[in-house]
């Protein structure tokens, strides 16, 4: 799960010549009320390159606050219809340091070939052009909606309470016998859920190299869940891997390839499906409006009862039980969102009732898994290099004020740090491993 952008940012012209997909036409906009009572309309477009800084717009943090949203989902003077069409004076509203705001920032759209990756993977496999997260509000919410279900009632990073009590999928898999892991790069954000704490010496475990080396052994457990590279670090020459605006798409594009070698290498490739998506759209442009959903828990100080889905988030499914080329939607009304994925283990595994009643209304994923026999292999490898960041990206992530979902992630950070000796000490031996299998072959 990658951060905060939507599907026609990353995915809206996948297909420009397919009526059964629900991406760009290249005529979309979305107006600019300025200060001097002028309108003007910006149009969605392409950059044309794929430059650090064109990888990295817009270059400025969208909102994401429940308001935020509210605003970019029905515009200045809602009536209730959701025009998706307020997207451009959100962004024009947020607060500013030193460089004003192009308003045309929000509204750039990558194509295929800036994201070979993400790109080729939907194409060989299925894209889920209906899946949208699970409510109109930040990171941290629709991430408890994939791990838990529910947002607990809270809308916003910051209001919820820490630690998170509520009651997770990670343990109902323990309960059924069924084993898991977190794979992360700095700081888990799933660290923040008490459910998980007993586990977090055996079952959080350094992406790299870990993951590969468990994808390599046939030892991946029944559920993975990846977390990205969240800060950048000065000592490691490392960048954030999340896409969360500004941040370069093209390090997301790096990790996403190196799960899917390592799943696609593996000797449980048959057996194993690869989910790729987004907690929120992070502001960015969308043009399909959120349908109502499944009210769940609590109602938000705010009012809102979690009703009504979040905008589209980009979904790539890779199993080699989809056909190339699929453009993968769910049998019945209800669209994909982060529950699905709940509701998926539930389906394979047999978790017991339902964590909420979001969870039991979603439509899980083995619908789109067509193919009788696992015969789609897919690309052997995707190769995208080693990119490396320049020595002006570093500084200019270094100048950066810290992000919303970042800020939050104080906590579990401490967290880990207290048991980073042993988290430290399993990843030494995970390395003397893959040194030996690499000497014997």
């Amino acid at each position: 799960m990658l951060e905060n952008r939507s599907f026609d940012c990353m995915l809206g012209w996948l297909y420009r010549d397919r009526p059964d997909f629900a991406g760009l036409r290249g005529d979309e906009s979305n107006p600019w009320h300025r200060d001097d009572g002028t309108v003007e309309q910006i149009p969605v477009w392409n950059d044309g390159t794929l430059s650090p800084q064109s990888a990295s717009l817009p270059e400025a943090d969208p909102g994401e606050l429940y308001d935020d949203m509210n605003m970019q989902i029905y515009g200045l003077h809602p009536d209730g219809t959701p025009r998706m069409d307020g997207f451009v004076d959100n962004y024009m509203r947020q607060p500013v340091s030193d460089t004003p705001l192009d308003p045309r920032s929000i509204m750039h759209c990558f194509v295929p070939d800036q994201l070979p990756v993400l790109s080729q993977l939907a194409q060989s496999f299925g894209v889920a052009d209906q899946w949208f997260a699970s409510a109109p509000c930040e990171t941290w919410p629709n991430r408890l909606f994939v791990h838990a279900g529910q947002s607990g009632g809270q809308t916003d990073n910051a209001a919820i309470p820490l630690p998170i009590l509520l009651p997770t999928v990670f343990r109902r898999l323990l309960r059924h016998g069924r084993t898991w892991k977190v794979y992360f790069h700095d700081v888990p954000q799933t660290a923040a859920m008490v459910d998980l704490w007993p586990h977090i010496p055996t079952r959080f475990r350094f992406f790299d190299p870990e993951f590969v080396a468990d994808a390599a052994d046939g030892r991946l457990p029944s559920y993975s869940f990846i977390e990205p590279r969240y800060f950048s670090s000065r000592l490691r020459r490392a960048v954030p891997n999340d896409a969360h605006p500004p941040h370069n798409v093209a390090f997301a594009e790096q990790l996403i390839a190196a799960v899917y070698n390592a799943v696609r290498t593996g000797p449980a490739w048959e057996r194993t499906l690869l989910v790729i998506t987004f907690d929120e759209h992070g502001g960015c442009y969308d043009h399909v409006p959120p349908p109502m959903a499944t009210p769940v828990g609590r109602v938000a100080r705010n009012g809102f009862a979690f009703d009504r889905f979040g905008p589209r988030v980009p979904a790539v499914i890779v199993s080699p039980y989809i056909a190339p080329g699929s453009i993968l939607r769910p049998p019945g009304e209800l669209p994909f969102d982060h529950t699905s994925i709940i509701a998926t283990l539930d389906a394979l595994f047999g978790l017991g009732p339902p964590l909420s009643a979001r969870v039991a209304a979603a439509p899980d994923l083995i619908s789109v898994m067509q193919l009788e026999r696992p015969e789609n292999g897919g690309p052997a490898c995707i190769d995208v290099g080693q990119l490396q960041p320049t020595r002006e990206e570093m500084r200019s992530l270094r100048g950066l004020p810290r992000n919303n979902h970042q800020r939050r992630l104080r906590w579990p950070g401490v967290l880990m740090a207290a048991l980073g000796a042993k988290t430290a000490a399993h990843t030494h031996r995970a390395r003397r491993r893959l040194r030996h299998k690499a000497k014997a072959n």
